[in-house]
């Protein structure tokens, strides 16, 4: 019976320790604690000294008698009885040229704890009271205070501490009792708007992101975010904003895997319809007649487009993009090469600039960077149109162990609504027949050599890439 009890309490101690209302209140009720000694200790240290003061008063009002003319005729009883009414064993007082003092028959024989209510202040009051309450009982008392008998400096009395006692005890009881139920009730009060204010909302926070993770692609499973205007509302509707966003990603990334799929299926006869279409050019380049021979290059290019388009897009929908091979490579030539390929594909005419030093050496997989150039040439191409005097410009510098070289041309620039996808594959393009897979390519392969691609401007002068491929740490 005691292990099943002693095991009750364990788990609910590690339930109000570990979880955030049971902390709420833990901690609630410790500070109420120290709330209610903040609160009892002064209580009992004011009462201490209000209840010598009683004392020093009803002493005055019995050697008031005493202190008139006549007085020193009064009879023994009667000085007696006066000084039994004021609770004391004996009284003096200070005048400045003579010292009375009146006892009940016994002078004391000891004193236990003198104080002087001239020097007393709250801290005083409250050691002594303390002390009074927890340690007191039988001593024995000198509490001296000033007095408001004419020509009196200071009235001082001798009395046991017992009923002292007995009184404090009895108010400490009353303020313990009445500062423990306003301060529960007010605890409870705390705890309850806390939890309602905060607790509950959080769970339910929680509760939404759990529920959320278990089937993120459900959008029954946003969370519904709530009109407040505090941090808590904030939360919320960016929980759900963030959740819309994830959502809409996942949704998208699954629309990505079924066309993968799709053009996997469709890869074998893809290939064989190509093929049969290049047989067919292959035979009308021997054609001799005129207009046949100038339409077969057309026809061939295009035909190549598509397979390299076909393969483009089933090597970046199976993610199988080998490691760079690295080997120091003159960027230069490389530039040039891939500068003729994407201008065969130019409507009109365009000045290409490869400023490039011809010395000018970098250390990366020489297939993967032409391919880099070539995307980013071919967008530029594409972005210039039949742009009169249409310009692309390449040049390139060294940084330490970095090489940077940027595209630029002088076409219409990226509108703004394409600019937060830019590099993200099937991205809505500018242009109808754009796949939206050339930059996303291209940052992929600069980041695999350990670079990146940046956008440093865009606008009606033109458009700016910057590339940047770093040399191998062990080189």
């Amino acid at each position: 019976m005691l292990g099943r009890i002693r095991a009750g309490l364990g788990e609910g101690w590690k339930l109000a320790a570990h979880s955030l209302s049971g902390r709420l209140l833990l901690l609630t009720i410790f500070y109420v604690m120290i709330g209610e000694v903040l609160i009892f200790v002064p209580l009992i240290g004011q009462y201490y000294g209000e209840l010598l003061g009683n004392h020093i008063e009803a002493a005055e009002l019995a050697f008031l008698p005493f202190t008139m003319p006549g007085g020193n005729d009064l009879p023994e009883a009667m000085r007696s009885a006066i000084l039994r009414r004021a609770g004391a064993s004996a009284v003096f007082l200070t005048l400045p040229d003579q010292r009375f003092y009146f006892d009940l028959g016994k002078q004391p024989t000891r004193i236990d704890v003198t104080v002087d209510l001239n020097k007393a202040g709250i801290g005083t009051e409250m050691v002594e009271g303390l002390s009074c309450l927890f340690h007191g009982g039988d001593r024995m008392l000198r509490v001296t205070a000033p007095s408001h008998i004419k020509n009196a400096k200071s009235i001082g009395i001798i009395l046991g501490e017992a009923p002292i006692r007995a009184a404090l005890k009895a108010y400490a009881w009353r303020v313990l009792a009445t500062g423990f139920f306003v301060s529960g009730v007010a605890a409870l009060l705390l705890f309850f708007s806390l939890f309602v204010v905060f607790v509950r909302p959080m769970e339910r926070f929680t509760a939404a992101m759990m529920r959320f993770r278990d089937n993120p692609e459900d959008s029954a499973m946003i969370v519904a975010a709530s009109s407040r205007q505090d941090e808590i509302g904030v939360a919320e509707r960016e929980l759900a904003s963030m959740q819309r966003d994830l959502y809409a990603s996942l949704q998208q990334k699954t629309r990505l895997a079924a066309l993968g799929a799709a053009v996997a299926r469709i890869q074998h006869d893809l290939r064989n319809i190509l093929a049969n279409a290049k047989l067919a050019s292959d035979r009308l380049s021997a054609v001799e007649d005129p207009v046949v021979k100038r339409l077969t290059p057309r026809l061939v290019g295009s035909l190549d487009r598509a397979v390299a388009l076909a393969t483009q897009t089933l090597r970046y929908g199976r993610a199988d993009e080998r490691p760079p091979a690295r080997k120091r490579t003159l960027l230069k030539p490389l530039i040039d090469e891939a500068g003729e390929a994407a201008l065969e594909t130019s409507p009109c005419p365009i000045a290409f600039a490869n400023t490039v030093d011809q010395a000018l050496i970098v250390d990366a997989d020489s297939e993967q960077l032409y391919r880099i150039v070539l995307n980013l040439l071919r967008n530029a191409v594409e972005a210039l149109g039949e742009r009169d005097g249409a310009r692309i410009e390449i040049m390139a510098e060294r940084h330490g162990r970095m090489v940077s070289f940027a595209v630029a041309d002088n076409g219409p620039g990226i509108p703004q609504a394409m600019l937060p996808k830019l590099f993200q594959p099937f991205a809505r393009t500018a242009r109808g027949g754009g796949s939206g897979l050339g930059l996303a390519i291209a940052r992929d392969l600069a980041r695999a050599h350990g670079g990146d691609i940046i956008l440093m401007q865009t606008g009606p002068g033109g458009t700016r890439f910057r590339i940047d491929v770093p040399d191998r740490k062990e080189s």
